[in-house]
């Protein structure tokens, strides 16, 4: 409790100080910006306020963290404008400026008042609690006044003392209260503000968020090449190791003829295994999408489609890897939805990226139509779309056509 105290009226009688100093800085600032704001110098010099009233409410939050728990973060943006107007812009429009300026100039008066007080009620106290040592220094013409009558005798002394030391407690407390409401309603003008904490706080979700997208695409990759360069080749070894026993096999003759039938299963089995290798190894990131980008997997996906396939393909530049996949996938799945249920003999696919750096993709068929939007497979891709910032929507009226369009942000 002491040591709360301690700090609590340090951190009042330096407010004293700081008071001051945001005093002249409002002031000077305040009438210096009025009256070059006609001026050239106008930007320059509320740059230079503002600048000087940063500095102090930055000096504020150090102090705050004399009594709260931690200290208030700052508010500034990481980035300014280059130009000095631009700069003057930014920083006006910007609702922390305002918010220093309103703490600077309650600042010089809250603190006088709320210190004022503190040292009163201390220096009171702490005056009564010690009388017994100074009250002899009175003059005996003085200890009848009313002030000092508590002081007229030993017995008045003691009681006074038990008082004082009754009462210390209570004006402990009131300085420690008086200090946490000033550092209270500093932290609450001079930390920012719930739609900037909101921003920085999507801002950083969106970064973690890329950084995820990105890691997993990568690990995508990673068990692709494992399973392409590990276990494909192994089974493809053992597969010509099977076919060079059998040949040697048929040297024995009819004798070797139930050996050589058991290989050839087991040559087919490896066969159907490898196959299914492939597609597995397909199904998580085609080999093909990372060699040669988005339009060659596409090229290559809709020359193996047995529906006959109207590309629009405009991309100007390599997109980031979870983009190619997510947009692959997407086109990859609506095309096997068309053949299995749509009954199409057409298909278009349009991929494009707008001015505003956004990715579209559309998917559209002459099939009979009727899609569900809440299937479980237009749901899965929804749901990788919207993984990346994007939007899925399905039109499938009765009849047809049938129309899938997802527009992903590229700015990843």
């Amino acid at each position: 409790m002491v040591q709360r105290t301690v700090r609590s009226l340090q951190y009042l009688l330096l407010g004293l100080a700081t008071g001051i100093g945001a005093l002249v800085t409002v002031v000077t600032g305040v009438t210096g910006c009025a009256v070059l704001a006609i001026t050239h110098l106008g930007a320059p010099a509320f740059l230079a306020t503002t600048s000087a009233a940063r500095r102090l409410a930055g000096l504020e939050r150090r102090r705050a963290a004399l009594i709260l728990p931690s200290q208030i973060p700052a508010p500034y943006p990481a980035a300014e404008a280059e130009g000095v107007a631009d700069r003057a812009r930014q920083r006006a429009a910007h609702p922390a400026t305002w918010r220093d300026t309103a703490w600077l100039t309650v600042l010089f008066p809250l603190t006088v008042l709320c210190a004022v007080i503190a040292v009163v009620v201390l220096a009171v106290d702490l005056a009564a609690l010690t009388s017994p040592a100074w009250a002899w220094a009175l003059p005996p013409e003085h200890r009848g006044d009313p002030g000092f009558m508590p002081l007229a005798t030993p017995g008045r002394q003691a009681v006074t003392v038990l008082a004082a030391l009754f009462l210390l407690p209570a004006a402990a407390w009131l300085v420690r209260a008086l200090a946490t409401g000033q550092a209270r309603l500093a932290a609450g003008l001079l930390k920012p503000g719930r739609t900037q904490q909101l921003t920085e706080r999507t801002a950083h979700l969106t970064r973690t968020r890329s950084r995820a997208v990105d890691a997993q695409a990568a690990e995508l990759r990673r068990i692709e090449r494992d399973l392409h360069d590990g276990a494909q080749a192994r089974i493809v070894a053992l597969g010509m190791t099977l076919a060079l026993a059998e040949r040697r096999l048929k040297t024995l003759g009819p004798a070797a003829d139930q050996a050589r039938a058991d290989l050839a299963a087991a040559r087919a089995d490896v066969n159907t295994a490898l196959d299914e290798l492939r597609h597995l190894v397909r199904g998580i990131h085609p080999p093909i999408l990372t060699d040669r980008g988005l339009d060659g997997a596409l090229t290559a996906l809709f020359a193996d489609h047995p529906l006959p396939i109207t590309p629009d393909i405009r991309l100007p530049r390599r997109l980031a890897p979870a983009l190619e996949a997510a947009a692959y996938f997407l086109i990859a799945e609506a095309l096997t939805n068309i053949t299995k249920h749509a009954h199409a003999t057409t298909a278009a696919v349009t991929v494009d990226t707008r001015s505003d750096g956004t990715l579209t993709v559309t998917i559209t068929d002459d099939g009979h139509g009727g899609a569900d939007p809440g299937g479980s497979g237009l749901t899965g891709l929804r749901r990788r779309i919207e993984a990346l910032d994007g939007t899925l929507t399905l039109t499938s009226p009765t009849g047809g056509p049938t129309t899938v369009h997802a527009e992903i942000p590229c700015a990843l």
